[in-house]
């Protein structure tokens, strides 16, 4: 199983991976198989299921829709060209991307959605439908947003396609434990056997630019957060809070009167600064989503700020670590929060920085396993539930308790010595049944939990 530190970390913009940046990804997709195509097109139709219909409105989706099929992409996405390009659609009822003729698409007509018939394939189903001058359908394609910002068609699905296309890796671990025996065989810490797979399949100058590239866009959207007040868009009339979180602490610094669990508040306030950057839309780095992008950055920043001996020399190992346990969880689960609650967005990435702290700390391969672990473990069972379908209550919040909890099973992983009861891999198979099970209410609709029992306005 090979899942590059790429696919997991992926630059884009809030504020969802899976219902902002995958309906984008997929437009872009059905516009590369229009090109490639020896029909004439006169127009689009598009068709919102399941997740994406629920709380789509709020994720944005639709502004992702429309947007995609005009030819923008999440990497390149520019928010002023995009604002222009959305009067216009408005205006002119069409759109021309770039290598086809212009194509009548009327948002209020030709994205609808579909709140009573689910997809069979995965919760974020959508449809994407191209016509000739008559308006009858002439290609078709139903797209899976898988979480992340993953996108598979319905044949990709079926096929069970994974991430193992292209040459082979030195270290094909599919379970933690299968990573652990290639650990201890090889003498490779987790990090080391994740780059020696990075270089397999690319070229090891181009991947350090990128990771450092990653970091640099990680910490931005935390600087922006910590700089930025007002209220976020939606309707929620929410306040953003890390710089006046961010501000006391400053004034704190250096008074002998702080208690120790004023850390918590420092670890907190980066989650929720990227966090309120996503909510509004801002760029940020899926880590392994957007709706829990803050919780590996401010670990990795309550790291390199707070933590005696710290280097920025060790980003790329945390970051490659982190990654390799993000693997194993979307392979052998889910990190999708429509599919299996938060527990899938906020676990994993309370998991993935759990391993990437105690790594950095000089924790063995067994003990970031534990760390990983013990993180999971504990985001057991939680409900995805946006109030009013916004990455915003309980979200943003969350992502701070995520990250403290990371911090904490890395500690306590480091205080042992990586022999443990619960393995890893059997607790990302139980947040797989337990998603499985989990009532679709509470899966990223908005039709249960927070989002019902507190009023939206």
């Amino acid at each position: 199983m090979f899942l590059s530190v790429f696919d997991m970390f992926k630059v884009g913009i809030g504020p969802s991976s899976s219902h902002t940046m995958g309906p984008m990804v997929a437009a872009a997709r059905f516009l590369d198989l229009m090109r490639a195509s020896p029909f004439e097109f006169a127009g689009l139709r598009a068709s919102l299921h399941g997740s994406l219909a629920f709380t789509g409105v709020g994720h944005a989706t639709d502004r992702a829709t429309i947007l995609g099929l005009a030819g923008f992409t999440p990497d390149t996405y520019d928010h002023d060209k995009a604002e222009a390009t959305l009067a216009a659609i408005a205006d002119t009822r069409s759109v021309s991307p770039e290598g086809l003729p212009t194509l009548r698409f009327d948002p209020k007509a030709d994205l609808i959605f579909d709140y009573d018939n689910a997809l069979p394939g995965h919760a974020n189903g959508m449809i994407l439908m191209a016509t000739d001058a008559q308006g009858d359908v002439i290609l078709r394609q139903v797209y899976y947003s898988v979480g992340g910002g993953f996108v598979l068609t319905e044949e990709e699905l079926a096929e069970g396609k994974d991430t193992n296309d292209g040459p082979p890796v030195p270290f094909p671990f599919h379970t933690a434990a299968e990573m652990l025996e290639m650990a201890r065989a090889s003498g490779k810490t987790i990090a080391e056997m994740k780059r020696a797979n990075e270089i397999a399949r690319g070229c090891a100058d181009s991947f350090a630019k990128g990771t450092a590239r990653l970091w640099e866009v990680m910490n931005a959207c935390i600087e922006r957060g910590l700089s930025t007040d007002g209220i976020l868009p939606g309707g929620l009339k929410v306040r953003r809070r890390a710089k006046a979180i961010h501000d006391a602490l400053l004034a704190e610094r250096g008074m002998n009167l702080n208690a120790p669990h004023t850390i918590n508040d420092w670890m907190s306030v980066y989650a929720m600064a990227v966090n309120e950057e996503n909510a509004a839309g801002g760029q940020v780095v899926t880590a392994p989503t957007n709706g829990a992008a803050g919780v590996l950055p401010a670990v990795l920043r309550y790291y390199l700020d707070h933590v005696p001996g710290a280097s920025e020399s060790h980003i790329e190992d945390f970051l490659l670590t982190a990654a390799a346990i993000g693997g194993l969880v979307k392979y052998n689960a889910s990190i999708s929060g429509a599919e299996a609650g938060c527990q899938a967005e906020v676990g994993s990435a309370s998991a993935m920085a759990a391993a990437g702290l105690c790594a950095v700390m000089g924790g063995t391969p067994e003990q970031v396993e534990n760390a990983a672990e013990i993180a999971l473990e504990h985001h057991l069972g939680m409900t995805c539930d946006p109030v009013a379908g916004l990455v915003q209550v309980p979200c943003i919040e969350r992502n701070g308790l995520g990250a403290i909890k990371a911090v904490s099973a890395a500690s306590l992983a480091l205080r042992g010595d990586g022999q443990h009861f619960v393995p890893l891999d059997a607790v990302i198979e139980t947040m797989r049944q337990t998603g499985h099970d989990m009532h679709e209410k509470y899966k990223e609709t908005s039709l249960g939990g927070l989002a019902v029992n507190v009023p939206n306005c």
